[in-house]
């Protein structure tokens, strides 16, 4: 059955900033933590005098570990920090920052944005429907993602299809702007954030379910 929720920008906001500020920090931490705990224990390899026949096993560690959180620093730098205030974006450059996040997911991504560069509100759109997209894809499938200019907008949509798509509840109510009920809390701060940035910027963001298809819509004020 289709779900076709119809968010309204001027939703309320009933979660305090610091509550949620906390809630994206440790969305961070647990994201950093995995590829940070890996290269530890890669060096503890190293230097463990018994297991210096694993040593080639440790370095390979370590290097996709350090490539898997250079990767996400960087994306989460765009899609959710300041991003050293700039206030466009080449768009060649997301789709480096989205492809680096999607090289550590099952899924795989299809990227077609046609115009050459867009503002904050629409390049934080991007980057955060896309990861989401591909969290929506736990075994993996395909990540499309459309961009183009209309009027004096710009349209979004982004399409997750693949066998077992599905959309997590906390992440539904986070776009639609409703506080956390059961759930985890990343997944729902990042969908409550792109619900508060896009009302701030005057557009809009939809979600569609289907069966094997979860598709992500937001219109961004251009």
């Amino acid at each position: 059955m289709s779900e076709t929720p119809d968010f309204p920008a001027a939703a309320p906001a009933p979660v305090r900033t610091a509550e949620l500020t906390a809630y994206i920090a440790a969305r961070m931490c647990h994201d950093f933590i995995s590829p940070a705990s890996a290269i530890v224990s890669g060096l503890d390899l190293l230097e463990d005098p018994s297991a210096q026949d694993m040593r080639e096993e440790a370095m390979n560690l370590i290097a996709s570990s350090a490539r898997k959180l250079a990767d996400l620093l960087s994306f989460t730098r765009v899609a959710f920090g300041a991003s050293a205030s700039a206030e466009t974006f080449d768009v060649r450059e997301l789709e480096k920052l989205a492809r680096g996040v999607f090289g550590h997911m099952r899924a795989e991504l299809d990227w077609a944005v046609e115009a050459p560069a867009v503002n904050k509100p629409a390049a934080r759109a991007l980057l955060n429907l896309a990861q989401m997209a591909g969290a929506a894809l736990p075994t993996g499938g395909v990540a499309r993602v459309r961009a183009v200019q209309e009027g004096a907008s710009i349209a979004i949509a982004i399409e997750a299809v693949g066998p077992r798509a599905r959309l997590r509840p906390e992440v539904l109510a986070g776009l639609q702007g409703a506080p956390l009920g059961e759930g985890l809390h990343g997944h729902w701060a990042q969908a409550y954030y792109v619900h508060l940035f896009l009302a701030d910027a005057g557009g809009r963001v939809f979600v569609d379910v289907n069966e094997e298809q979860v598709t992500f819509a937001a219109t961004v004020p251009s």
